[in-house]
């Protein structure tokens, strides 16, 4: 299976963290997550950890904050940042789909942009595929705790929208089959200049969003990322 993020997500770890380490400029992915649950003294469990945009944001507040990726060069540059902060979170490697963790250990249970890349990587089973991750955090999750699916909503836009018809439909499964509730949450980028937003963004995002960057004027580039939330007790 060869896909333009796995190539990313397997060499291009550190460009990856450089580029998202500017995301959230106002800080609305914790206020949004505190509003959907309390994360102090909490066991939680982050599916997607990559380079480590949760853990950097909420491992100093759990009990204990465990991340989990199958991507080693994600978690090599995961390592570098912990190493950075002096942070004390656990990294291991694995699949979503299978989950080396035992029943109800966690009570917040976090997947971050992860998820819907099986929307691509399988076109026509992707509902059996996504459907192994959705059971497996139900497993892991506590009956009393939080799962949070975050995902986007489109860079590069003044108003939210899923980029694409498979995301749109995938949402729509989320939330229809799967009993989950979604919330819009601004996550802009703050870049230094317009050229700075193009150097950290193009390998990501393509030639496309480079030209709209410098068409708009973006130093500011918009994103809207949506948090779905569901207490698998209700």
């Amino acid at each position: 299976m060869t896909d333009h993020f796995i190539h990313i997500y397997t060499h291009r770890a550190a460009d990856y963290h450089r580029f998202i380490a500017v995301e959230d400029v106002d800080g609305n992915l914790v206020k949004a997550i505190e509003s959907a649950t309390v994360i102090d003294g909490k066991h939680i469990l982050d599916l997607g950890t990559g380079t480590g945009r949760f853990p950097l944001l909420l491992a100093n507040r759990a009990a204990q904050f465990v991340g989990l990726d199958l991507h080693w060069d994600m978690l090599q540059q995961n390592q570098v940042q912990r190493i950075s902060v002096g942070g004390g979170w656990g990294l291991t490697q694995g699949d979503m789909r299978r989950l080396p963790f035992p029943s109800g250990w966690a009570e917040v249970v976090i997947a971050g942009w992860a998820i819907g890349h099986l929307r691509g990587w399988f076109a026509d089973e992707w509902r059996t595929q996504i459907g192994l991750v959705l059971r497996e955090i139900h497993r892991v999750c506590n009956s009393n705790g939080t799962l949070l699916v975050f995902e986007t909503l489109t860079t590069g836009a003044t108003t939210p929208a899923p980029p694409n018809r498979q995301l749109a439909e995938y949402y729509a499964w989320l939330e229809g089959e799967w009993g989950f509730t979604r919330h819009t949450i601004s996550t802009d980028y703050q870049f230094e200049s317009i050229e700075d937003a193009v150097t950290r963004t193009e390998f990501f995002f393509g030639e496309d969003l480079s030209a709209k960057i410098r068409t708009q004027g973006w130093a500011r580039l918009p994103e809207w990322t949506g948090m779905w939330v569901k207490q698998p007790a209700k």
